[in-house]
């Protein structure tokens, strides 16, 4: 009687635990559906430089770094273009030069070259954008579009903020609660659709560093005369080269671009350009293809630099510490674009609501201190967009950051913990200070 008493107790433990486990799963799962309704939508390119130092491990260690987290991936398969391709003409480059602006800047023809490049490659990013219809092709990725010239709504309710059963039963555009949806969620995803342009450059730290070295022994030894403080002066000067010689320095611009997509242009696509299966016209395929309604504004840039050291007791190779760079440079300038430009930031949801927890970290630049926004999220009706209401303000506790940069865990790995010393407690979610009234469910955006 005893072992079956023991059994079913056994069973009915077992039972709980995997109870209590689907009930978690459920949890997790409700979190990244709920995530789905407020991220923005991205696409991500490179452009194609001059030759510099390292080149293939940079752009390799682009192509393969993971996807922005916070962002859907709209990728459309143009993921580089050279800007040389994309020559201004002379009208274009007389709006952005003028003689006396040009004697003021430069004072060589070395240096003009240079002057020349970084000022005209935002006009040649717009001439690539308009030339080649990135932004058509963007609207084609939300629809659907085939090769016929048909759309369908799958990616826009897939992203939506509404169910599995819900899309199954309303995605008919014949329904006027189906054109309602299609309608609604479209205007909230649509217009929250970027483009990030990546500029990189990565040079060798040794010539840099030589040449500011002959600079300041050129200055010591017009300016100073006694013999043995020069000595001394250039003595410190050396010491300040040789620690400044090794390694490279890598510099990434990115230029974020934002999708125009708004009542009058919505309303011109669906009566001109849209058709389904079912109703299929060639003149609206070549209208669409051919026009020039879907543009990408300009909303600004940001940079990052960062330096690159090699030691000997780094168990990485020096490739895989470039790539590791070079992705950490690229999550360093999307964390200041998002800090600088209101429009680009995202809606985090709330891990925990006691304590106040969420999944950034580091990587997002968090040092501690930042000061966030809670909002609650309600919707009228399943068809009608989200509405996020502000209900409080919280800041980031400095002592309890998630440290969630590219391969953290594994640098933590390759530096074992002294013999004697307590290892740090595992984070795996930032902390933030403000009250215990916030719950699961409910958003955070920093503010600025």
């Amino acid at each position: 009687m005893k072992k079956q008493l023991l059994t079913l107790a056994l069973i009915i433990g077992a039972s709980s635990a995997i109870n209590a486990q689907e009930e978690q799963t459920k949890k997790e799962q409700t979190k990244k559906e709920e995530l789905k309704n407020v991220r923005s939508s991205l696409h991500i390119m490179i452009i194609e430089s001059d030759n510099f130092p390292q080149k293939e491990v940079v752009l390799k260690a682009f192509n393969n770094a993971p996807f922005p987290d916070k962002y859907n991936d709209h990728q459309i398969g143009e993921k580089s273009f050279n800007p040389i391709d994309y020559p201004l003409t002379a009208e274009e480059k007389a709006i952005i030069y003028t003689p006396s602006k040009m004697g003021k800047l430069v004072s060589s023809a070395a240096a003009i070259q240079i002057d020349s490049l970084k000022r005209e490659l935002p006009y040649r990013i717009n001439k690539y954008l308009a030339k080649e219809k990135i932004a058509n092709e963007l609207v084609a990725k939300w629809y659907n579009r085939q090769a016929d010239g048909s759309f369908d709504s799958e990616l826009i309710l897939e992203r939506g903020v509404m169910g599995a059963t819900f899309v199954e039963t309303k995605t008919s555009q014949a329904s006027e609660e189906g054109k309602s949806l299609l309608s609604n969620v479209g205007k909230e995803l649509i217009p929250n659709t970027f483009v990030v342009i990546n500029k990189f450059n990565f040079v060798e730290n040794e010539p840099v560093a030589r040449v500011i070295r002959d600079v300041a022994k050129n200055v010591a030894d017009s300016s100073i005369t006694v013999p043995a403080l020069l000595e001394k002066a250039k003595k410190g000067i050396d010491a300040v080269y040789e620690k400044t010689k090794e390694g490279y320095s890598i510099w990434a611009t990115s230029y974020l671009y934002k999708l125009v997509w708004n009542d009058s242009i919505r309303q011109i696509f669906y009566n001109d350009f849209y058709m389904d299966k079912t109703d299929l016209d060639p003149k609206k395929k070549v209208a669409f293809d051919n026009s020039d309604l879907f543009k990408l504004e300009f909303v600004g840039d940001e940079s990052a630099t960062g330096l690159i050291l090699f030691s000997l007791k780094e168990k990485r190779t020096e490739d895989q510490i470039i790539e590791l760079s070079t992705v950490r440079i690229i999550d360093n300038v999307y964390a200041k674009l998002q800090k600088k430009y209101d429009v680009f930031k995202t809606k985090t949801p709330l891990y925990t609501g006691n304590p106040i927890t969420a999944k950034i970290g580091t990587k997002e630049g968090l040092v501690g201190g930042e000061k966030f926004e809670v909002l609650q999220p309600s919707q009228v009706s399943r068809v009608s967009p989200v509405i996020y209401k502000r209900i409080g303000t919280i800041k980031v506790d400095k002592d309890l950051i998630w440290d969630n940069t590219y391969n953290a865990g594994e640098a933590k790995d390759l530096d074992p913990v002294a013999d004697g010393v307590a290892p740090k407690p595992v984070i795996n979610a930032t902390t933030f200070k403000g009250g215990n009234k916030y719950e699961e469910g409910y958003y955070i955006k920093q503010i600025k």
